[in-house]
């Protein structure tokens, strides 16, 4: 049975005048399918996924989603990506339902969804609390539920648990968990902690220098090594906060 490719990267190059981010990329992503891109600082992910997303243009080689470049179907791409960021800027003098109905207001989404988003992202007690009363775990669950509320096909995630503690850092796994196992949504997610892309991806492409160096299933990655971390070292001589 063939699957559904719903993102294709072939042989994508970026460079920053003397950095090249960015060399001779190619990856596919299946629909359903979730993708931990991992990596120390400075590996290339964000530039990869800005491109991706359309914020960056590659400077030679193709990318598509659901078989569509983003020159010419701006509009109807944005519709189907959700994104979620290291730090998302949000209005502190919002209240939490007030922030959401913001963003369901660019897509006419009604009321039951915000709902269905505050009841996901864990948010039931807070929804009329001001943004900045919110700790740093409770506005990545905001930023998390602002990213879900257009139901998109493609789930973007560029490090969301970077600077939580590693309760919060756990509550945004168990949301993006049952993301996983209730929805045909696809998710790329940047980070550079090893637990998070063993537990939430089926499909592991670990980069550095703006390459790829390995990447599989974690089944396949971990035949040789105890953990993701290991398997790092033996490729770089180096771990992965260094």
């Amino acid at each position: 049975m063939l699957t559904e490719k719903v993102i294709e990267v072939k042989e994508v190059w970026k460079s920053f005048k003397t950095v090249q981010a960015v060399m001779g990329i190619s990856l596919n992503i299946s629909k359903g399918q979730f993708v931990a891109i991992l990596g120390p600082n400075g590996a290339g992910k964000t530039t990869l996924v800005e491109m991706i997303e359309g914020i960056q243009k590659p400077d030679k080689g193709e990318i598509t989603i659901m078989g569509k470049h983003w020159k010419g179907h701006q509009d109807e791409l944005h519709r189907i990506i959700g994104l979620a960021l290291q730090e998302t800027r949000l209005i502190d003098k919002l209240r939490v339902t007030e922030t959401l109905q913001l963003f369901a207001s660019f897509f006419n989404i009604g009321k039951q969804r915000i709902n269905e988003i505050i009841e996901i992202v864990g948010l039931e007690e807070k929804r009329k609390s001001y943004v900045v009363n919110l700790s740093g775990g409770q506005k990545q669950r905001l930023a998390l539920g602002i990213a879900l509320i257009n139901s998109p096909a493609i789930l973007l995630l560029d490090e969301p648990t970077t600077g939580l503690d590693p309760n919060a850092r756990r509550e945004i796994w168990e949301i993006l968990q049952g993301l996983k196992n209730k929805s045909e949504t696809s998710m790329i997610l940047t980070t550079h902690y090893m637990e998070e892309a063993e537990r939430l991806c089926d499909y592991v492409i670990i980069m550095d220098n703006g390459v790829i160096l390995r990447e599989g299933t974690t089944v396949q990655l971990l035949q040789e090594y105890r953990n993701l971390d290991d398997l790092f070292v033996s490729l770089t001589g180096r771990r992965i906060y260094e």
